[in-house]
């Protein structure tokens, strides 16, 4: 039987906060990934004025936003970038630095959109720039931040962040409540599918056949046999060896102060699991703030996102760093890429 043939991908952006830096990485990215043998088809869901304002300031060096509908022949290159539209932008929603309700609430269409086309298979990835959730939540859309309005978008019924740099990637177990909230919302199956969600993205999307993963403690010095709580030998303990027992090479609990460190200067996994946000973003944000990469497991479609939030101090000031929108797209590229060639090689 003859092997499916490659084809290039199509990942949708969407724009983010108009009022933010999301145009402008955008922009500058897709001109860093345009003269790139491999580059895939990027088309964004946005507002055309919004990012040719963007792509101004940089002159001929940037591409041209056009409006693109889909079934219509796709422009590529340095000089090009295809938009979408999906309403109508308010001028006063596209001032820079100056968020609305209005600029919000049109963020909130264009991720809308853009898990559409994922799910109809209209595009196979979507990377998503940032967003600003207390403007969200005021414009009337109650959700902590993208991965859970994208979960709830596509009825996923368990999904996780992770984060990727070039060195370090983990998962949360917890990911948007408060320290108090942690230790209650621990539990031996939340820890169990985390580390089997991250297992199977790594197996699937990135080729890695045998993944070892690091799974941290919740207490200091991973409790100390229960000198400082119990959170180990009661939940996460469990969670791993029901991990090992289902062919996982999970170990741990890890005491998270020392989880980190790399002795032979590298990490003694290929990915870790922490059990709340800042127990694993602090050690990944120190290592490779302008390359991490925010992806969300357990959707039916890639979906990655720059690690920075909307910068309204320098937006609009073009001095915003492409680097993470960059990498985002990148690695969602390298999933597409994975999964196609376990799917050729299967045929």
């Amino acid at each position: 039987m003859a092997r499916p043939a490659k084809k290039t991908p199509l990942i949708a952006i969407s724009m983010g906060d108009p009022a933010g830096i999301g145009a402008e990485v955008i922009v500058k990215a897709a001109r860093a990934l345009a003269g790139r043998r491999k580059a895939p088809a990027l088309v964004v869901i946005g507002d055309v004025e919004a990012l040719r304002e963007a792509a101004q300031p940089l002159g001929s060096r940037a591409p041209q936003p056009y409006q693109w509908t889909p079934g219509d022949t796709l422009k590529r290159g340095r000089d090009s970038l295809a938009v979408i539209s999906v309403g109508r932008l308010p001028a006063r929603a596209a001032v820079p630095g100056r968020p609305s309700t209005a600029g919000a609430d049109a963020a909130y269409r264009y991720v809308v959109e853009g898990a559409r086309m994922a799910l109809a298979g209209d595009a196979e990835a979507l990377v998503t720039a940032p967003i600003n959730k207390e403007w969200l939540n005021r414009a009337g859309h109650r959700f902590p931040g993208h991965s859970e309005l994208l979960a709830d978008l596509s009825h996923a019924r368990r999904w996780r962040m992770m984060f990727a740099g070039d060195h370090l990637r983990l998962a949360l177990v917890t990911v948007h409540i408060g320290l108090a909230k942690v230790s209650p919302a621990l539990t031996r199956d939340g820890v169990y599918q985390t580390i089997r969600l991250l297992t199977d993205h790594l197996r699937e999307r990135l080729g890695i056949s045998a993944p070892r993963i690091g799974v941290l403690g919740f207490n200091p010095h991973a409790g100390e046999h229960g000198l400082f709580g119990d959170e180990e030998a009661r939940v996460i303990a469990p969670a791993i060896a029901r991990a090992r027992r289902a062919g996982i090479d999970a170990f741990g609990p890890l005491a998270p102060d020392t989880a980190f460190i790399r002795p032979h200067g590298q990490f003694a996994f290929a990915a870790a699991v922490a059990m709340y946000h800042d127990q694993g973003l602090i050690a990944l944000k120190t290592l490779e703030f302008d390359r991490a990469v925010n992806v969300t497991l357990g959707l039916p479609f890639v979906r990655t996102s720059p690690d920075h939030g909307t910068a309204y101090d320098i937006a609009g000031t073009g001095t915003a760093d492409p680097s993470s929108m960059i990498a985002a797209i990148e690695y969602a590229a390298r999933a597409i890429e994975t999964r196609g060639e376990r799917v050729r090689r299967a045929a």
